[in-house]
């Protein structure tokens, strides 16, 4: 979504340099007075479990959206912002003790970033869940991998501040460039660095998409049979156009098919900016029933292009529900042929608008099967449950 400028532990995923700092003295310290994300030193283990029901055959997941650290980074506003979000995600995991989160894109605003500082911003989004031990998987959204827009303040009479390079790199144009963090290196770095993230690549060649992959969702009983599948789809955005591609879809279709081909499995579906269909039921102003949610506050900012994702989804019964970001200021969801699609909450304090923060909780049983969610928010209102299936 196009930022408005403020005023002046148990997953299957299934197959489908330190870089000096040149970073300026204004922007190291991202966290505003807190100390820099730890960077773990336990290795990725080489295998996952699966991913089970607990023992009251519940499974419950919280979806963080657009939280936009880094905004601003070199002024006193942004770091104040970043603080809140901590707040933020803090508050409704404690409330809420999920059993895993989503990171729905939009974790940070690069076009605010030089390269090495993206990934430390990025650390800082998944560290209060990190910190409590929670599992966690991300998708792409379009500000992730934005290159670096130069703030027109640095043309006044202060000055553009000096760049700081590596003594051993400082002849190399890479070492003071601002080209930005690109996916593929965000992605790494958290795989890396993280033994409790589930995110990946994604098969090679759905490039220039990244974030393309499914986890499974086990029965409770140890068996391993699948009770879920959550898909998560790149939505574009930044370095190449916003839209899932025809490639993507098809092989949605392909993976889907091979993984659940009797359609008995429920399917639920991640991607960051809405597809065309959330433009046709969208709510015209106030939100009735069949629809939930508190807030419509905007109109739908959808992807550029339809390419044929939805109509793969909608012909499979199976498939249950969509969520979506990249609107701070919509949190419903609506039906939409046979499945539902739903936005989350915008969680951060970065990005535009003034709506309280709060995210989206996703809520699954299994015995029978059901799908139900609700917004808790950073004052702990619980409000616009809505079940997605039963």
């Amino acid at each position: 979504m196009t930022l408005m400028k403020r005023p002046s532990n148990r997953f299957t995923v299934l197959p489908f340099s330190f870089v000096p700092l040149f970073l300026f003295g204004f922007v190291i310290n991202i966290a505003n007075g807190h100390e820099r994300p730890q960077k773990t030193n336990v290795l990725r283990t080489p295998t996952k479990k699966p991913l089970q029901f607990s023992s009251n055959s519940s499974f419950k997941i919280a979806v963080f959206a657009d939280l936009h650290y880094g905004e601003d980074a070199w002024t006193d506003w942004g770091p104040r912002q970043d603080a809140k979000s901590d707040r933020v995600m803090s508050t409704i995991l404690d409330q809420e003790v999920p059993d895993f989160v989503v990171y729905l894109g939009d974790l940070i605003t690069a076009n605010n970033l030089p390269i090495p500082n993206a990934s430390l911003y990025w650390d800082r989004a998944i560290s209060p869940t990190r910190a409590r031990g929670i599992p966690w998987a991300t998708v792409f959204g379009n500000h992730d991998d934005m290159p670096f827009e130069w703030p027109i303040e640095w043309f006044s009479s202060s000055g553009i501040p000096q760049l700081r390079c590596s003594p051993t790199n400082s002849t190399t144009s890479e070492a003071c460039s601002f080209r930005g963090t690109l996916r593929v290196e965000l992605m790494k770095n958290e795989m890396q660095q993280n033994w409790l993230s589930y995110s990946t690549n994604g098969p090679q060649e759905l490039w220039p998409g990244v974030s393309n992959y499914v986890l499974q969702v086990s029965s409770s009983d140890g068996q391993g049979l699948p009770v879920a599948f959550l898909y998560f789809l790149d939505s574009g955005g930044g370095s190449y156009p916003e839209v899932i591609s025809n490639t993507q879809a098809k092989w949605f279709q392909n993976k889907s098919q091979e993984l659940n081909p009797k359609l008995s499995v429920p399917e639920i579906i991640f991607w960051h900016i809405p597809s065309k269909a959330y433009e046709e039921v969208a709510p015209f102003f106030w939100i009735f029933k069949p629809c939930v949610g508190s807030i419509n506050k905007e109109s739908v900012a959808a992807q550029e292009a339809e390419m044929g994702i939805m109509d793969f989804l909608i012909n499979r019964p199976s498939v249950k529900a969509v969520f979506v970001g990249h609107n701070h200021g919509l949190d419903w969801c609506c039906p939409y042929e046979n499945l539902w699609l739903c936005y989350a909450r915008h969680t951060g304090y970065g990005g535009y608008g003034n709506w309280p923060r709060g995210a989206r909780i996703i809520e699954m049983t299994q015995q029978p099967f059901s799908l139900k969610s609700w917004i808790r928010m950073e004052d702990g209102v619980k409000h616009s449950e809505v079940v997605l299936s039963s």
